[in-house]
């Protein structure tokens, strides 16, 4: 299955013609400038942990990286609201509002109101719709107060306590109260027909209400990573519970509760709350909402959402947000055709389906001025990395995967920096699995362990191993002779797979070992991975912020998930005290110690060490290897679109436009579209 790089080499050269004029000035390394000095006060324990090393595009405005400032702070005393709510039956913006609205600072520009904001129907992850109790600064390490006004974390770890803003309301105008997060965390976490098991954050917890402004969780072991969780995932921990207290069997006798929701079409009431809560059934459009935007019509191929009437957050002149009337968003099946309208303006906002091979596409199409293409940069620690089967049944094949010159050998087997010329236009960074730049734990080194192209050494290492071409065939065999074959199955989602995949197995090939990709889909990925059936399979390494890391890290085997076959075996033995599964090897129980003690630590300087000390495991025994990352990834707005940083950070870990504020980006010609109503 060998392909020609000369086909590659001549595309990306036909390709970097039409592109390098439109990527001047987008990702210009001068334009940033470091900022140690960023408040991290959020009136509670923050993720910063020190001096921030990164560096940030000017344009961010200083206020994206603190807590936000409230309408007395800055003394405004007047409010104002969008013309479309005029003619609506709604008390006047002063009562919508909390008592003490939340300012947003824009990005350079006060805003208009008006237009309609059309989406293809997965950008509703990155154009958030998400307001959390918490939230993430732009710096990528830093909890700030949200929904809640301010936190107090005990100095033991194990009690959160939460004071919410005063005069919160939902978007049917209900007070927002602690009881909407009881509801959350202790009838449908704590339940176990919804979660038959316990997920790792609530593990030994309760929620307490204290009033209706202020409750508190409670851990029967230290759980600081609570905060980070809840500034990454707030809007899973919060639902209002005067909707969905009516489908639950705690509120609802259960004769009646089973008989309503088979009148609905549903098999239970969990897979009722799951799938409106996830926004994937025409009832999603029932429970009111706290952000920006409430959906009023879901189809299987549509979705229309208009401005929340009492959305909590205003602007520096007292304007109610969001600016944008509605958001359309569009279920839009082929790849191809999303970049394809992107390309030609039929998207106002686009990005998560497109790849770094779609923009030389893009920039053509925006030579007829109808769209923007802004080149931001993915947060992923490297768009692919290689993860091994350590617990395979081939247990032939998990020896030589336990050889740490056989991991090597297959990393410096790598061409990683034409891998990076032919895929990323040279854009990217050949690297290994480590943490992000702006996090406190990371260390250059580790990135660029056994990073170096030498094909001559992986030989060696092979040989070595007594891995040796027997019949010939350019490929190796075991020592005893029989066939050595890996089998790497992946899902082409989200950052470059295929082509990445393809290149490695050219690479290996030449240095002889037998590589054979396999494409799967989400639904085989997951019982595969689950079942430890895969041989090799290649995943996108984000979680390597400050904000992720310490939760669930990539260099230890205490998680499961589709998205890691690695060392599932191993997961289950320390996850059950060695009920079930199998006893790692010395070297991996102390992984997973000092992930556990990373995780429950409330020492900074203890976090940032053991996450160091994983971090150099890895890049010593290469436990996954990486391939290129930091990758420029296509955003492409509308023309109109003012508020969108020209420059941004791409990514899970950041939920990619949170921290950028979408209530403030707007349309300059202010036009309002009738999808309104």
């Amino acid at each position: 299955m060998k392909i020609s790089l000369a086909k590659f080499s001549i595309w990306r050269t036909l390709c970097w013609a039409s592109l390098v004029v439109g990527l001047a000035g987008h990702v210009v390394a001068d334009d940033v400038v470091a900022d140690s000095s960023v408040a991290r006060d959020g009136g509670g324990e923050n993720t910063a942990d020190g001096a921030n090393d990164a560096v940030w595009p000017r344009q961010w405005p200083r206020a994206w990286f603190e807590p936000v400032k409230t309408a007395s702070q800055l003394g405004i005393k007047e409010f104002s609201q969008s013309p479309r709510l005029d003619s609506k039956d709604l008390p006047p913006v002063e009562q919508r509002l909390p008592t003490d609205p939340v300012v947003v600072t824009p990005l350079a520009d006060i805003g208009r109101y008006g237009g309609t904001m059309r989406i293809d129907r997965n950008e509703w992850l990155t154009f958030p719709n998400v307001e959390g109790s918490l939230t993430i600064s732009a710096d990528m390490r830093t909890v700030l107060p949200n929904l809640a006004e301010s936190w107090e974390l005990s100095p033991d770890g194990r009690r959160l306590t939460m004071t919410l803003r005063e005069g919160l309301k939902w978007s049917n105008g209900v007070p927002h109260t602690s009881d909407d997060y009881l509801f959350v965390f202790n009838d449908l976490w704590h339940n176990e027909e919804y979660e038959p098991v316990t997920r790792r954050i609530a593990q030994g917890g309760r929620a307490v209400k204290v009033s209706d402004r202020v409750f508190y969780y409670e851990f029967e072991d230290p759980n600081p990573q609570i905060v980070n969780y809840i500034a990454h995932y707030g809007n899973f921990m919060v639902l209002p519970k005067h909707y969905y207290q009516n489908f639950h069997p705690a509120y609802v006798d259960r004769e009646t509760l089973n008989s309503k929701i088979a009148d609905m079409g549903f098999i239970s009431w969990v897979m009722f709350i799951e799938a409106c809560r996830l926004q994937r059934i025409d009832e999603s459009a029932e429970p009111p909402t706290l952000d920006a935007f409430q959906i009023v019509e879901y189809t299987p191929k549509r979705t229309r959402m208009v401005r929340n009437p009492y959305y909590f957050k205003i602007d520096p002149t007292g304007q109610q947000l969001p600016y944008i009337d509605a958001v359309v968003s569009q279920d839009i099946e082929s790849k191809e055709v999303i970049a394809a309208m992107s390309a030609t303006g039929q998207l106002d906002f686009s990005s998560y389906e497109l790849k770094t091979q779609d923009i030389p596409l893009l920039k053509l199409g925006e030579q007829s001025g109808d769209i923007r293409v802004l080149i931001w940069n993915r947060l992923h620690s490297v768009d692919v990395a290689i993860e091994f089967n350590y617990n395979h049944e081939d247990k032939k094949l998990t020896s030589l995967y336990w050889e740490r010159r056989f991991r090597i050998a297959l990393s410096v087997a790598l061409n990683r920096e034409e891998m990076n010329q032919i895929i990323y236009f040279g854009r990217g960074t050949p690297r290994q699995v480590t943490a992000h730049p702006s996090s406190s734990m990371f260390v250059p080194e580790y990135a660029t362990a056994y990073t170096e192209y030498d094909p001559d050494r992986a030989r060696s290492l092979l040989d070595e191993l007594g891995l040796k071409d027997v019949d010939g065939d350019g490929l190796r065999e075991y020592p005893d002779g029989e066939p050595l074959t890996i089998t790497l199955e992946f899902m082409d989602w989200e950052t470059p797979k295929a082509i990445t995949l393809e290149l490695l197995s050219v690479y290996w090939r030449e240095v002889g070992i037998d590589i054979r990709l396999k494409i799967v889909d989400m639904a085989l990925q997951t019982a595969r991975a689950h079942a430890g059936k895969m041989q090799m399979t290649g995943w996108h390494a984000d979680r390597v912020t400050d904000i992720f890391l310490p939760q669930m890290v990539w260099w230890a085997p205490v998680h499961s998930g589709f998205d890691n076959t690695m060392w599932n075996d191993w997961v289950r033995w320390h996850r059950t005290d060695g009920q079930i599964g199998t006893e790692p090897p010395a070297v991996i129980r102390e992984l997973q110690q000092w992930s556990d003690e990373l995780y429950a630590t409330v020492d900074p300087e203890r976090r940032i060490e053991l996450g160091k000390k994983l971090l150099e495991s890895n890049a010593r025994n290469l436990w996954t290897i990486g391939t290129v990352g930091l990758a420029p990834q296509p955003v492409v707005i509308s023309s109109k679109l003012r508020g969108v940083p020209d420059q941004g950070i791409w990514g899970w870990d950041n939920r990619w436009t949170l921290s950028y504020h979408p209530s403030t980006w707007y349309f300059e010609s202010g036009v309002a579209s009738n999808e309104y109503e």
